[in-house]
């Protein structure tokens, strides 16, 4: 896989190396695990903590599959 390269808002979050999506997806979700953002009634919701608040355009919280729309904007190939 090609490596990507993160904005600061999410380099805040998982480093600012350019690294594979992959690799980019599984360190954010090693942040959200570590950091107990998961909803704990509803595991495919994400509550965003500061950081991840400049990641997800202000939101609270996202959707999983929302987290990977908003992540996509904040990637330069």
């Amino acid at each position: 896989m090609k490596p990507v390269t993160p904005d600061a808002a999410l380099a805040a979050v998982v480093g600012a190396d350019p690294l594979p999506r992959t690799e980019l997806t599984k360190k954010l979700w090693d942040y959200i695990k570590s950091n107990n953002l998961q909803n704990p009634e509803n595991k495919r919701e994400i509550i965003a903590d500061e950081a991840l608040k400049k990641v997800f355009d202000g939101r609270d919280k996202v959707t999983m599959f929302e987290m990977t729309k908003l992540v996509s904007g904040h990637v330069a190939s």
